[in-house]
C-alpha cells in the first residue's frame, strides 16, 4: 500500500515521484547509443560512423535520455525557470543510465561552468545541481571550481555548429590552486544538454591538457540526430 505523493509533471495522474511510472515507461526506455557521443545507434551497435573516423576527446559518454518531449519541457524548467527541485528526478535518470553502464566510476565529477555573468543572472549551475547529486550517490568526489569559464559569451543555442567552435574555443580554464590535483586521475564531466557536442569537448580538451588519464561525459539528454 502507498499513498501518492503528487501529480506527474507530464501527464497530471498521481503518483510517488514528480515523473510516474508509466510516463517513465513510455518516454524514458532504455535505448542503445554510441559509446563515445551518445547518438542512437541500432541495437547491437557501439560506435556511431562519426566517432570511429574522428573520436571526441573524452573516451566514453553516458547519456540518459533524449531531448525531446516530455524532457525537454522539464529540463528547459529546470534551466531556465529556478525549477531546481526538478534536479532530483531528473538526476535520477541520469543515475540509472550510469548504472546501466556498468564502467568504472570517476574520482572526480566537474560541472561544465557557467560563465560567472550567466551565473549570477541564472543563480545556479543547472550542471552543478545534477554534478553534486550524482557525485554524492555514487560516492565521487564533487568539485564545482575545479574548471572555469571566466569570460562570458553567447549562448550555445543561438549559434551553429561553427559559431559554437570558435564561441567556445579557449573558454575554459583550470583553477591554478587544483590544476595538479586532475593529474593522472579519471575525472566525468556533467552536462545537462548534449546538442553538437562542442561544449564538452572543448572542456574534455581542457582537462586533458593538464593530465586526466580518463574523462567521461555524462550528459542528461541529447539531442538526437537529424531524422531520428
Amino acid at each position: 500500500w502507498w499513498r501518492p505523493s503528487g501529480q506527474c509533471a507530464v501527464c497530471g495522474g498521481w503518483g510517488r515521484d514528480t515523473v510516474c511510472d508509466p510516463c517513465l515507461e513510455r518516454f524514458a526506455p532504455p535505448v542503445a547509443r554510441c559509446t563515445r557521443c551518445g547518438l542512437r545507434t541500432p541495437p547491437g551497435v557501439t560506435l556511431c560512423g562519426a566517432c570511429l573516423a574522428e573520436p571526441p576527446p573524452f573516451d566514453t559518454c553516458v547519456v540518459a535520455l533524449d531531448y525531446a518531449f516530455p524532457w525537454d519541457r522539464l529540463i528547459a524548467d529546470f534551466k531556465f525557470n529556478g525549477r531546481v527541485e526538478l534536479a532530483a528526478v531528473l538526476v535520477r535518470r541520469l543515475l540509472q543510465a550510469l548504472r546501466r553502464d556498468g564502467r568504472p566510476l570517476p574520482t572526480w565529477v566537474l560541472p561544465v561552468p557557467l560563465a560567472p555573468q550567466r551565473l549570477a543572472e541564472r543563480g545556479y549551475n543547472q550542471a552543478w545541481e545534477l554534478a553534486r547529486r550524482a557525485a554524492r550517490a555514487l560516492g565521487c568526489r564533487a568539485e564545482a571550481q575545479l574548471l572555469l569559464r571566466p569570460l562570458p559569451g553567447p549562448t550555445q543555442a543561438e549559434l551553429n555548429l561553427a559559431q559554437r567552435l570558435r564561441n567556445l574555443r579557449g573558454a575554459y580554464l583550470l583553477n591554478p590552486a587544483s590544476r595538479r590535483s586532475l593529474h593522472g586521475q579519471h575525472v566525468a564531466l556533467v552536462d545537462d544538454v548534449m546538442t553538437t557536442g562542442t561544449t564538452l569537448r572543448e572542456a574534455a580538451a581542457t582537462l586533458r591538457r593538464a593530465g586526466a588519464a580518463r574523462i567521461d561525459a555524462w550528459a542528461l539528454a541529447r539531442t538526437p540526430a537529424p531524422g531520428d
